[in-house]
């Protein structure tokens, strides 16, 4: 059995950016829906477990490319008055659909708060070090939902 579309691959795995570790630990994930980034998905595509994988994600198949933009100046009176804006706090807002933008806090002074709705890992390059500890084919309720249901769910 291989990682491929509807399985479910059970992952150890390392991830360095710059030679410094950035996260570690054992997932499960369901194949083919995206949920692993882009770079790493492919490289895992065909094998089976037991099989190693390094692989170098560049960031456009990783967390995206830093985008100026996404730093903004906003008032801080915007955040509640016990809000801890201290450089590199998160927070999250809302868009205009009400889903979660989590963005980081860069800068704190008496009137602004200077803030960066880029990904941590954005314009990186990530350096993914992954055993497939096992495969197995989805359930029907995995397949339904489009991700994994397991015990160690990996949540960021």
């Amino acid at each position: 059995m291989t990682a491929s579309k509807g399985n479910v691959v059970t992952i150890r795995y390392t991830l360095h950016v710059e030679n410094e570790l950035i996260d570690q630990g054992e997932l499960d994930y369901l194949h083919g829906y995206r949920n692993i980034v882009a770079g790493l998905e492919e490289a895992l595509e065909g094998k089976v477990a037991g099989d190693r994988v390094v692989v170098s994600v560049p960031p456009e198949k990783g967390y995206g490319l830093y985008d100026p933009e996404g730093v903004q100046v906003v008032d801080r009176a915007a955040f509640p008055n016990d809000a801890e804006l201290v450089e590199g706090a998160m927070f999250y807002a809302e868009d205009a659909q009400g889903n979660p933008m989590p963005f980081t806090v860069l800068n704190v002074d008496d009137q602004d708060v200077t803030i960066d709705f880029n990904h941590a890992l954005a314009g990186e390059t990530l350096n993914f070090d992954v055993t497939l500890t096992a495969i197995r084919p989805a359930t029907p309720e995995e397949l339904e939902h489009g991700h994994a249901h397991s015990a160690h769910q990996h949540s960021h």
